[in-house]
């Protein structure tokens, strides 16, 4: 009997974690669009949405009113108040944000900063943004957990930062800081991962079973990848440092990062620093910088660009090359460089990719802009929730 009722929990975690992820991701939906989804029947999903409302995961709504005949079906949604943390450390600031299940961004403070953040210093801000938090935004709010989006290797294992080098970051605990100073569970991914995780579930990647998704930050640039619906991070979660490869500079006054054996990379080459320098900023977040460069007419501003421009796309025939993504979404300063003009970017890639590889090729910018690494991060903190709603 007991390992009969073993199975019988084992099948509840399962069926209401699947509803649960429908909502989650998909939005509010009837009992009979789950029922037909899910392929279980009517009654176990009344049962299963009454069961996540009991748990303050979920909640029904009457639906409106049709000409259908019969009784209409209650609309299942997720509760507004389970919400994780977000947060990303940069070079020049921490954003940190309340998260609602859907991928909706609640609040969002970007903290400037004159020095680069220690480990200790982003678990610091952290608690402090909570607190600061907790009588407004977030009040009866359900915190689950807090998800951190680093630029550098994190070690999937265990969430160790064994190198951020923009941040300085070696071997950094920022997992265990943060859990210690806020109290939630903690997670730790690389951002561009968890950006593409991001696009990939509710953005320019969705339904987007093959992509490969850039990142371009204060850090430098990342990479996240999905193949055949999943997302790839390597045997120790490293995988997508599209930043530290060498693309190939075909013109020579392209160059700018030296001729060391360390130099050439990507992030070098193709950098935020540079744009900033370009259009006399020293600092600025992403629509800022974006609308510097729009609205400049200085021809050497145009001119990098465009070198930046022509360099990222031998990049991106690279990654085509070797990965064939039906899409290539660009975030960050990147989605910038792109905008400017996306068919040309486009065509430039596609001249420098073996015949056939970018034949169904889409580029895509990020869809959900400045929020992106924010709801990637709530992602890594909703996941055991997600999978398992009973656990306590």
């Amino acid at each position: 009997m007991v390992e009969r009722a073993g199975a019988a929990d084992g099948v509840r975690q399962r069926n209401l974690a699947t509803v649960l992820r429908l909502i989650h991701l998909r939005g509010p939906a009837s009992r009979s669009q789950l029922t037909a989804v899910t392929g279980l029947n009517r009654s176990t999903v009344a049962a299963l949405a009454g069961e996540l409302v009991e748990l303050g995961l979920a909640q029904e709504r009457a639906p409106q009113e049709t000409n259908r005949v019969g009784r209409p079906s209650p609309v299942v949604s997720v509760a507004p108040g389970v919400i994780a943390i977000a947060v990303n450390p940069e070079v020049d600031a921490v954003t940190v944000a309340a998260v609602g299940l859907g991928g909706r961004v609640v609040a969002r403070e970007r903290i400037e900063l004159d020095t680069v953040v220690s480990p200790a210093q982003t678990a610091e801000l952290t608690r402090a943004s909570i607190e600061r938090w907790r009588d407004q935004e977030l009040d009866g709010a359900r915190l689950v957990g807090v998800g951190l989006a680093v630029p550098g290797l994190v070690r999937a294992s265990d969430g160790l930062v064994r190198l951020a080098p923009h941040l300085a970051w070696r071997d950094a605990p920022v997992r265990d800081l943060v859990a210690a100073a806020t109290g939630l569970p903690t997670a730790v991914g690389n951002d561009a991962t968890l950006g593409a995780v991001a696009e990939h579930r509710f953005g320019a990647g969705r339904n987007v079973d093959d992509l490969v998704y850039l990142n371009g930050g204060a850090s430098g640039i990342g990479g996240g990848l999905v193949v055949e619906g999943h997302a790839v991070t390597g045997a120790a979660g490293y995988a997508g440092e599209f930043g530290q490869n060498r693309p190939g500079i075909v013109a020579v006054a392209d160059r700018r990062g030296g001729s060391g054996p360390g130099a050439g990379v990507l992030e070098d080459e193709v950098s935020r620093a540079r744009l900033l320098d370009a259009v006399g900023l020293s600092s600025a977040d992403e629509p800022t910088l974006a609308a510097a460069i729009a609205g400049s007419d200085d021809t050497l501003v145009a001119a990098e660009v465009a070198r930046q421009r022509r360099i990222l796309a031998t990049a991106l025939a690279n990654a085509v090359n070797v990965l064939n993504p039906s899409v290539a979404i660009l975030g960050g300063f990147l989605a910038t460089l792109a905008e400017r003009d996306m068919t040309g970017l486009l065509s430039a890639v596609v001249d420098q990719v073996i015949p056939g590889a970018a034949d169904d090729l889409e580029l895509r910018v990020a869809a959900l802009g400045e929020d992106r690494l924010m709801i990637g991060a709530a992602e890594a903190a909703f996941a055991p929730l997600l999978a398992a709603p009973l656990a306590p």
